[in-house]
């Protein structure tokens, strides 16, 4: 297959993480970039300062006479006027993975991939790799600092991505070295069963280069399978991580300090101590990942270790919002029921002898459908929680499909739960709940995200 032609490309929904950070690289490559989304967003000004040319709004008439493709992601309908468009004048349509295939062709390429964990690691590698000054390309799925920071095309000949298995796209990548955290069922539109998803994950797998290595999950029952299934595949060097006694790296000890932990972790025999930004045992196990990948590459393990702790975090992963009254305010973007356990417990051990007040908004409709229940459950050692209705996203409603199904459950388990049907009720339950000491942690992948500089006004 020729190389597309990514001369002119024009991005449908080009606001979106994934599609902005592609563009963005573009653009700093010397294509001549346009774009439209739905709505205005900090997103669209990072990328006008780029050169960029941005519309607001979907309409024929964004797309440029003179582009050379289209790109879109899986949730572009065939009806977007722009997709239509394209098809009548014979321009070729790109999925996003495959632009990005494209932009990683020729570079010492490096793929996170796992249910849970991808963005966060990913943004560990591209800000320790930066430090150490191998000015790595990188595309994050969300920002590493500021808008418009979940990207960079870099000067070095090595490219870190995140690798997604949502719609199988993360098989167009042929990585030197990749990671996988863990494996699970999720994205039920796309997976019928917890075998098609080894069945994808295993076909990632096979695109690792001739020599590369794997670097997977020692502790994840999913990986751990997984592992067992591409153990002979010759050519490939597998490195297992976590705090089984088995690990290729090794986690001695994970100790919690607020929002931060420091980790110590055995490395060919040696100790090594660094201190990872967010806390919670599934961060440093990300941390270690990334050491373990960057070991891979050939970036000294003691140096590369030092340079985990300038990572600060990225947007939405257990993100300080800030305090007011004594509160403090988190973002998280957890939405699948491990996640929310894995946040939570990381979240009350910050959290002292305060109470933890959860906002959380579930997310799809096929999503909620098959893990209502596991998230009602997953939410109730909350000390309170407010539920909202389902953020749709892409998917039409599911008749029957409520956040019902989650506050039934958590309720079930013990949890006190309030229903809550729009973002403009939260701030003022909250403000009558919270007292000094508590925690609010606002929870999801939709828009809930937007409710905290709210709260922290009302609280204020």
């Amino acid at each position: 297959m020729s190389a597309p032609d990514l001369s002119a490309p024009h991005f449908i929904a080009i606001g979106g993480v994934g599609m902005s950070g592609i563009a963005k690289i573009l653009a700093r490559r010397g294509s001549t970039v346009s774009g439209s989304d739905a709505k205005a967003s900090s997103t669209l000004d990072a990328l006008r300062q780029l050169g960029v040319q941005v519309s607001v709004g979907h309409a024929a008439g964004n797309l440029p006479a003179g582009a050379s493709c289209v790109v879109v992601s899986s949730a572009i309908r065939e009806d977007n006027p722009e997709l239509v468009t394209a098809r009548e004048r014979g321009l070729p349509v790109l999925h996003r993975a495959d632009a990005l295939a494209a932009l990683m062709q020729g570079y010492r390429a490096l793929a996170v991939a796992g249910t849970h964990g991808k963005t966060t690691t990913t943004g560990m590698l591209a800000v320790s790799l930066t430090t150490l000054g191998l000015d790595p390309s990188f595309a994050v799925g969300g920002d590493v600092d500021e808008p418009g920071s979940n990207a960079h095309h870099g000067s070095s000949e090595i490219f870190v991505a995140e690798a997604d298995e949502s719609d199988r796209s993360f098989q167009k990548y042929s990585p030197e070295v990749a990671i996988i955290l863990n494996v699970e069922l999720d994205h039920h539109a796309n997976y019928a069963s917890i075998e098609e998803i080894y069945e994808s994950f295993q076909a990632f797998v096979d695109r690792i280069v001739p020599g590369g290595t794997l670097v997977v999950s020692a502790d994840h029952p999913g990986a751990r399978e997984l592992t067992a299934r591409v153990a002979d595949r010759a050519g490939l060097t597998v490195v297992t991580v976590g705090e089984s006694a088995e690990a290729t790296v090794r986690i001695l000890r994970i100790t919690p300090r607020g929002l931060t932990s420091a980790v110590t972790v055995l490395v060919d025999g040696a100790e090594l101590d660094f201190t990872v930004a967010v806390p919670g045992r599934h961060y440093a196990g990300n941390a270690v990942a990334a050491l373990a990948a960057g070991i891979a590459l050939g970036v000294p393990a003691a140096e590369l270790a030092e340079a985990l702790g300038s990572y600060r975090g990225v947007r939405r992963r257990l993100q300080l919002q800030g305090e007011a009254q004594g509160v403090q305010v988190v973002d998280s973007y957890a939405h699948h029921p491990t996640e929310i356990s894995a946040d939570l417990d990381a979240i009350r051990g910050a959290a002292g002898e305060g109470r933890v007040l959860v906002v959380f908004q579930p997310h799809l409709f096929s999503r909620t459908q098959q893990l209502g229940a596991e998230m009602g459950a997953a939410l109730a050692p909350a000390d309170a929680v407010v539920v909202l209705d389902v953020y749709p996203a892409r998917e039409d409603p599911v008749p029957g499909v409520t956040s019902d199904l989650v506050i039934d459950a958590a309720r079930a388990h013990g949890a006190d739960v309030i229903a809550a049907h729009g973002l403009a009720e939260v701030p003022d339950l909250i403000a009558g709940m919270a007292k000094p000491g508590d925690l609010v942690l606002t929870m999801g992948a939709g828009d809930v995200t937007t409710l905290g500089p709210e709260i922290l006004t009302r609280l204020g």
